[in-house]
């Protein structure tokens, strides 16, 4: 399905970008993944995941791993990344930007005026210049043959995060900005035969997020009487299968510029998650949370 082809994904630590880079090495693809935490030195998020495991899990699933430490901060180090893969393949057909980094970062409670003002500054530069950088970088190599794709992974559905205040300034204003740079892009894209889109998970069983209720991915029903709401979350493979979907799709132009979600696509696509379940996160989030309803997914997922 994906033989020969060649994806990069920007931040493939942990998470979403993780999932998405051994669902497109299921699929058969040669996948670059990207990061700053190695098994020689981790980035200020300080956790055990590393990029060299990533890349040996996307071997493992049938594609090709290949990590290459990048601080996509530093326009040099990108341009080194393209670089390589122009020199080793020649061709990009996907790239995914998920590079985010602001996870200890960011206030839940602090106003714009209370909030630091270089950590909100920071987190902009490692959620929206980043993915500047890469895509300025990368898309010469990537509109070479028709049929690119750009996904730009994000937090919300445009038409969620339209009339939703997400959690601070900070943190609102770096979410929104990927989905309309994936707009942005999908315009100047369209006239080279490549299409740009911005993709979100629903409530995504991160590592971070198994942490934080401490449960293991095994177990993380036990989560679920500490916060129903839970019981509609979803796995990183989840958002790995729509990439995936989207990226051997021949019809992908339809979405050129669209606002996605995982549960969105799983429904058009027919992709599950792990557990052959289709969670759609931001139906539920919208019609059951936030309606003040009791947790029940029947129907969700």
């Amino acid at each position: 399905m994906g033989e020969n082809r060649i994806a990069l994904v920007a931040g493939a630590t942990r998470g979403a970008g993780r999932g998405i880079a051994v669902e497109l090495g299921a699929a058969g693809f040669t996948v670059y993944v990207t990061g700053r935490s190695t098994r020689e030195r981790r980035s200020e998020i300080d956790r055990p995941e590393t990029i060299e495991e990533t890349a040996e899990l996307v071997t493992a699933a049938g594609g090709e791993g290949i990590p290459v430490r990048v601080d996509h901060l530093v326009p040099d180090e990108v341009r080194a990344l393209v670089e390589r893969i122009d020199r080793e393949q020649g061709r990009l057909d996907v790239l995914v930007n998920d590079i985010w980094g602001g996870e200890l970062l960011f206030s839940w409670t602090d106003r714009l005026w209370e909030h630091s003002l270089d950590t909100g500054l920071r987190i902009l530069r490692l959620a929206v210049d980043t993915h500047i950088i890469t895509s300025h970088h990368a898309l010469p190599l990537l509109i070479r043959r028709k049929g690119g794709l750009v996904v730009e992974v994000t937090d919300g559905t445009a038409e969620y995060n339209a009339d939703h205040y997400r959690v601070s300034f900070f943190y609102d204003l770096a979410k929104t900005s990927v989905t309309r740079m994936a707009f942005a892009q999908a315009q100047e894209l369209a006239p080279h035969g490549a299409t740009a889109v911005s993709l979100t998970p629903g409530w995504m069983r991160s590592e971070i997020m198994l942490d934080h209720f401490g449960v293991t991915e095994a177990g993380w029903r036990d989560a679920i009487a500490a916060e129903p709401h839970f019981a509609i979350s979803e796995t990183p493979a989840y958002t790995g299968r729509a990439v995936v979907a989207l990226a051997t799709d021949p019809d992908v132009a339809r979405w050129n510029g669209r606002s996605l979600s995982s549960g969105q696509l799983a429904r058009e696509y027919g992709f599950t998650d792990a557990d052959g379940s289709r969670p759609d996160s931001w139906r539920y989030i919208v019609e059951v949370r936030e309606a003040g309803l009791p947790a029940d997914v029947t129907g969700y997922r």
